[in-house]
């Protein structure tokens, strides 16, 4: 690491140049167009909207800081095309929602990516976070004040401005230490196994589940009755959220779904002294949460909650192959903790979900997983089919009993 530098003043650093208009973003990716390593991050509104979209994007390349306004009138898809480009190395920090929300709204592609917060975890940073392995490697002290400021207000505050820039600045020294460290420890394939992971995610659609209120912590406590209000209540909820664009936990918090649904008033006298219901929102939502309860009331008690549309990982592995995940994930954890590695960077939970339910034998079987990266069968494939033989053995012998685990 670099030694700190506790004299640097943020304040010394050049402005980041305002990308507002097709005139400037040509302008940067002309500059750009020589430069073979870019940062890049983004910032979105998921705590101002009901569905958060890309509201700046963060750039550095040759010493420059530019700050990108795709809600302004440009067209911002030729900057897909740099992503895109396996030439230069796209350098990002935590960049799996980053690469998620750009796929989504633009339908970029990635090539080339670093992660630098990757690249902390492997080499053994016990925090990743950026402001944590900054101070770490260059002594500098971020403000994370902003972090969840609404950024799609217009015109950028001078204090957003100034905090959205710092997210790139330092990614590309941070890049070329850690690249140093990486290949020294003789860790830098399983950082590059998991920068592949992120190129070729594929964003998840984004829809309402009306039965996602089976996941709200305390429905499993309620009354049968109560549950099926609470289920109303949570569609209601949305609705409103829907119309004002407006993220459902700024219409209500689960804790007043679920006493309203635990209470079932039957007037807006009854619902004073719910947290949450202030006089406001009475007179804003009370009718409407009224009828949602008489709905439940009319379609009966809740015996059975459904099930959400998005399930634990080991959803669709039956009751032996969930036995085999949860070997899988011990000898994955006493691998992580044995090179002092968050476990999950070093065999992913596609990975572990497939060796589950297939139960390979052979290095063949194990080099045909799209879960596992070559290096990951040509240093762990012996012991991952030796501890898929022991539990095959178990199975044959009955030591494997997924039921009594399951009653535990």
């Amino acid at each position: 690491m670099t030694e700190t530098r506790p004299d640097f003043s943020l304040d010394s650093l050049p402005e980041p140049t305002l990308v507002t208009d097709d005139r400037g973003l040509g302008e940067m990716l002309a500059f750009l167009s020589d430069q073979a390593e870019i940062a890049v991050d983004t910032e979105a509104d998921s705590f101002f909207s009901y569905r958060e979209k890309v509201c700046l994007v963060q750039v550095t390349a040759g010493g420059r800081d530019y700050l990108v306004d795709p809600l302004g009138h440009l067209d911002f898809m030729p900057f897909g095309e740099l992503l895109a480009d396996p030439r230069r190395i796209k350098v990002f920090h935590d960049g799996e929602y980053d690469v998620l929300i750009l796929k989504r709204d633009y339908e970029f592609d990635f090539s080339n990516l670093f992660d630098t917060r990757v690249a902390a975890a492997v080499i053994g940073h016990e925090a990743p976070g950026l402001a944590s392995v900054l101070k770490a490697h260059f002594g500098v002290v971020l403000n994370k004040a902003m972090q969840r400021s609404d950024w799609s207000q217009r015109p950028l505050s001078a204090k957003q401005i100034a905090y959205a820039r710092l997210d790139t600045h330092f990614l590309l020294d941070l890049m070329a230490e850690q690249k140093s460290e990486l290949e020294t420890l003789g860790r830098a394939h399983i950082v590059d196994g998991e920068c592949r992971r992120l190129e070729a995610l594929v964003p998840p659609k984004v829809v309402f589940d009306p039965n996602g209120f089976a996941k709200i912590r305390g429905v499993r406590e309620l009354r049968p009755l109560a549950r099926r209000a609470l289920g109303e209540l949570f569609v209601f909820r949305d609705s409103i959220a829907a119309g004002r664009n407006r993220p459902p936990f700024k219409v209500l918090q689960n804790t007043a779904l679920l006493e309203l649904a635990a209470a079932l008033p039957t007037s807006i006298k009854e619902m004073r002294g719910i947290r949450g219901l202030s006089d406001r929102v009475l007179r804003d939502l009370g009718n409407g949460l009224l009828e949602a309860i008489e709905r439940a009331r009319e379609a009966g008690p809740l015996e059975q909650l459904p099930r959400p549309a998005k399930r634990r990982v080991d959803g669709d592995l039956d009751e032996i192959a969930q036995e085999l995940h949860e070997r899988l994930k011990e000898w994955r954890k006493r691998w992580g903790a044995k090179l002092g590695v968050e476990s999950a960077y070093l065999l992913n939970r596609h990975g572990l979900l497939q060796l589950a339910s297939q139960r390979p034998t052979n290095r063949e079987q194990l080099a045909k997983l799209t879960g596992l990266q070559p290096w990951q069968v040509e240093e762990k494939g012996t012991e991952l089919l030796e501890l898929i033989a022991v539990f095959e053995q178990d199975l044959a012998s009955g030591k494997v009993n997924p039921r009594r685990r399951r009653r535990r």
